[in-house]
């Protein structure tokens, strides 16, 4: 792009970074908040995810930062294993996200089931609403999401003004305020203000009511200076490496944040009509983002859907739109970090609220029970062991009965034992003829008289193991005797069963 077309883009790349800017900045700390760390440690992955991400992305339209889909998993790291543990799980996270994007495998993340995704999601999304309707009442959540429901009553009670002192109350009618706004705004909003976030609009009314009526609720605390909020990494605490729970970490947090980030931005490719992304470049810069968030005590960062989509409604065009709000988050924190802290802490925990709602995604289970039952059993399983387990196992359940659905699927074979003359059948199978379908095969076999030549084309399967070319063999070695005759037609078959028989006979 030369100079001319560079100044000609400028305003438009402006203005939708300032949109960006906007929906970016409560979504940084509250995604924070609910991750269990200071809400500066969101804005500076968010500057991170901006000015260098955006500058090396692979996908020019989409915007980086803390990610929703992450905060279960990092709140869980924190509790059990202290914030200076996630150092190294970003470093080695994102090293294996630039080896993934260095080596091109950045389409294998893409061939993730949509009915875990979907249930990831949902998950995630029921976890954030209950951690966060505690904070919304100025309190604690708890470790778990069964946790957090059980003790949501207490928390009521606490908060209620019938006890002395309570001030819980305050801080929760600033929650539902935010949220009401946000909702109002989407349902109501004019089609040329539709750039103006609602999260921005919802903080900044819970803000200003707060500071007129003088409530005493918990607000934000950011550092004078936004040094004070980075941690670097230290030799020490790469130790922690060799445990292998840490470990298990790293590679889920890659593989999380990565999904993650491909799918968004494949997403992002359907709502404009410019270049396309490039996946394994977009990986690779996802993983020199989170290094660089590792060494600097941040939190994880994806590519994210919300900023993204407010990006392209905006106008932007080219990737300096990311680059510029990534900017506006550094300048803003520099220059106006009073601002900051004079937000209600209850009011980013509403915006989470609102945004844990839209991830459970009941659109997306019905398109689901298009393709039959099993897919939306994933979904639903998923979610659910998500929420009453961990982020972790929830993704392996959905995977391993995705697995099993393949496994089912590939494994089905119909047989029919069709008379052809006298003292002649012919034994028709199509499908995969694996070893979990031998005793089938072995019933319709052994219901065959004694004397019988039996004729078997293997024409019409697409698969054949050694299983079953074993029984069909045993079975006319073992009935040789009574006059039976086995005749295997290999005609039509793809060229491993052919070599499967050859192999055979040979022994």
């Amino acid at each position: 792009m030369n100079i001319a077309r560079i100044q000609a883009a400028l305003p438009r790349e402006l203005l939708a970074s300032a949109v960006v800017f906007l929906v970016a900045l409560p979504l940084c700390m509250g995604i924070a908040i609910a991750s269990g760390m200071p809400p500066a440690k969101g804005l500076v992955t968010g500057i991170i995810g901006g000015i260098v991400v955006g500058l090396l992305a692979g996908s020019p339209l989409q915007v980086s930062g803390p990610a929703a889909g992450l905060a279960v998993l990092v709140f869980e790291l924190v509790r059990q294993h202290g914030a200076a543990v996630l150092g190294p799980i970003l470093l080695l996270a994102g090293l294996l996200q630039l080896l993934a994007g260095r080596f091109r495998l950045g389409c294998w993340f893409r061939v993730t089931a949509p009915a875990v995704v979907y249930g990831m999601l949902a998950g995630i999304g029921v976890l954030i609403v209950l951690s966060q309707a505690h904070v919304m009442l100025d309190q604690a959540p708890q470790a778990s999401g069964l946790q957090n429901v059980l003790a949501f009553p207490g928390a009521v009670a606490e908060a209620l003004p019938i006890e002395q002192g309570a001030q819980g109350w305050q801080a929760g009618l600033l929650g539902l305020l935010t949220i009401a706004v946000m909702y109002g705004w989407e349902t109501l909003k004019p089609q040329r203000l539709r750039f103006v976030p609602g999260a921005l609009l919802g903080v900044s009314a819970a803000t200003v009511l707060s500071l007129v009526l003088s409530l005493q609720v918990r607000r934000v605390q950011v550092p004078a200076n936004l040094s004070d909020a980075i941690d670097w990494i230290t030799p020490a605490s790469l130790m922690s490496l060799a445990d292998p729970a840490v470990l298990v970490a790293a590679v889920a947090v890659a593989f999380i944040a990565s999904a993650e980030t491909l799918l968004s931005a494949a997403a992002v490719d359907r709502m404009h009509s410019g270049v396309r992304s490039d996946f394994d470049r977009e990986l690779s810069a996802q993983g020199i983002g989170n290094m660089l968030c590792g060494v600097a005590g941040a939190l994880p960062m994806t590519g994210v859907i919300v900023r993204s989509s407010a990006n392209v409604q905006a106008g932007a065009r080219t990737r300096w739109s990311a680059v510029f709000h990534g900017i506006w988050l550094l300048a803003f924190v520099v220059l106006l970090s009073g601002v900051l802290q004079s937000i209600p802490v209850a009011s980013l925990a509403g915006v989470l609220v609102f945004t844990g709602i839209k991830l459970v995604d009941f659109k997306a289970l019905r398109g689901l029970g298009r393709y039959g039952r099993m897919p939306m059993f994933t979904y639903a399983a998923t979610a659910l062991a998500i929420i009453f387990t961990d982020l972790l196992t929830g993704v392996l359940l959905g995977f391993a009965l995705t697995l099993l659905r393949l496994a089912l699927k590939a494994a089905r074979l119909k047989i029919n034992l069709v008379p052809t003359g006298e003292r002649e059948v012919e034994l028709r199978m199509s499908g995969a003829a694996t070893f979990l379908k031998v005793p089938a095969l072995t019933k319709v076999l052994d219901s065959i008289p004694a004397g019988t030549r039996v004729h078997v084309p293997l024409g019409n399967l697409n698969y054949i193991d050694h299983a079953c070319l074993e029984l069909l063999e045993d079975w006319g070695r073992a009935n040789q005797a009574n006059g039976s005759r086995i005749t295997i037609e290999s005609r039509g078959l793809k060229r491993r069963i052919e070599g499967q028989l050859r192999t055979r006979a040979g022994a």
